[in-house]
């Protein structure tokens, strides 16, 4: 927490952002996070490969057994699609790491008010006045197909979230 955000929240907005961040250490998110992300990675360089060596049997018209260029470009071209397509289920899964973390803090703090209005004056922030580290998570903002990248879901859909529970 930076000391912008320390000076701009009530002490119980800052409690409630601390809760949060003490119901990621409790649910293991980042173990889990880190996991995920790894396994991910594995299906992208083996798919890549499969699909790298099928491609390279099909141009392939002597029965060479070596790979060739055909192998190199789909594996490169894969790993950049196969990439963006396990950013989007990691960014997911980070998502609703998110809303469990707001509801932890809840939790936590026997309230879901402070919480609510923490995510509240973040939202109410102007990005220029948020810190760079908050501002690069994009957690103020999101648009159109870069909102599947984000790891954290918009503010509203937090606050409602926590309203609904």
């Amino acid at each position: 927490m930076s000391t912008g955000l320390l000076q701009n929240m009530t002490r119980e907005e800052v409690e409630a952002v601390l809760g949060h961040e003490v119901a990621h250490i409790a649910n293991g998110d980042m173990v889990t996070m880190t996991l995920l992300q790894g396994v991910v990675n594995t299906f992208v360089v083996f798919l890549s490969r499969v699909v790298g060596y099928l491609v390279d049997r099909w141009l392939s018209r002597d029965g060479e057994q070596s790979t060739g260029i055909g192998y190199m470009v789909t594996v490169i071209i894969c790993q950049i699609v196969f990439g963006l397509l396990a950013s989007m289920i990691v960014a997911w899964f980070s998502r609703q790491r998110e809303f469990r973390a707001d509801a932890g803090s809840a939790q936590l703090l026997g309230s879901k008010r402070p919480m609510i209005n923490a995510l509240a004056r973040l939202g109410q922030m102007h990005e220029a006045a948020l810190p760079q580290s908050v501002a690069a998570l994009g957690i103020n903002k999101s648009a159109g197909v870069m909102e599947w990248f984000a790891s954290h879901p918009p503010i509203e859909e937090r606050i409602a979230a926590l309203q609904q529970s």
